[in-house]
């Protein structure tokens, strides 16, 4: 659960700094966190996961997309008799506004609405399938610990891009870099040097 945790932890940091440039991170991360945490769930040992069991065919079927990941957690919930919150063509609809940010021609600015419930989402997914009940107060207990330490914000070397003007559409391609150097990361600790390397790689690469 560690790996799924980390992605809303980061999509949080940004959520809650609401700048357009953070408000686009949020909304890729939280996105992230739902496809990794059910994705991760279903590659648990059946007595890491209340001793539930699936089959390997289910499981290999469920985790061919993305709508197929919904299409078990939809089957989850019913079959644990859990109440549902958001409908499979909601959890669509948020990703397809995630895919316009990373693969549409240009950057928009997503709408407050907009993050306020995907990270509904991305927080409720998580609790069901990690059994954490209150999924806020963990949030709140790990920022105050990235508090101590410090923030993870995008290096220097990767030329952050100055706020845009307006919310009209970026074509900047320095901006698109680094937003998708971002997203392949998720995050990283800026004083380890194993990190930085990655950071360099992927940078020389792009």
């Amino acid at each position: 659960m560690v790996r799924p945790f980390e992605l809303i932890l980061h999509a949080e940091i940004h959520y809650r700094k609401g700048s357009d440039y953070d408000r686009r991170l949020a909304l890729i991360s939280f996105d992230n966190s739902i496809e990794i945490s059910i994705t991760t769930y279903l590659s648990l040992n059946p007595i890491q996961r209340g001793n539930r069991t699936y089959s390997k065919t289910d499981v290999e079927k469920w985790k061919n997309n993305y709508h197929s990941k919904v299409d078990f957690f939809t089957q989850e919930i019913k079959t644990r008799g859990l109440p549902e919150l958001k409908g499979k063509d909601e959890i669509v609809w948020y990703h397809d506004q995630r895919n316009e940010q990373y693969h549409g021609s240009g950057f928009g600015v997503p709408e407050q609405q907009t993050l306020d419930d995907i990270r509904q989402i991305a927080l409720w997914i998580f609790s069901v399938l990690f059994e954490t009940a209150n999924v806020e107060k963990e949030l709140e207990s790990a920022i105050f610990e990235s508090d101590k330490e410090y923030i993870p914000s995008i290096p220097d070397s990767f030329v952050v891009p100055r706020e845009p003007p307006s919310v009209e559409a970026i074509n900047d391609p320095t901006k698109a870099q680094a937003l998708t150097i971002a997203l392949m990361l998720g995050k990283w600790n800026e004083n380890n040097k194993y990190d930085l390397e990655i950071i360099r790689r992927l940078i020389n690469g792009l």
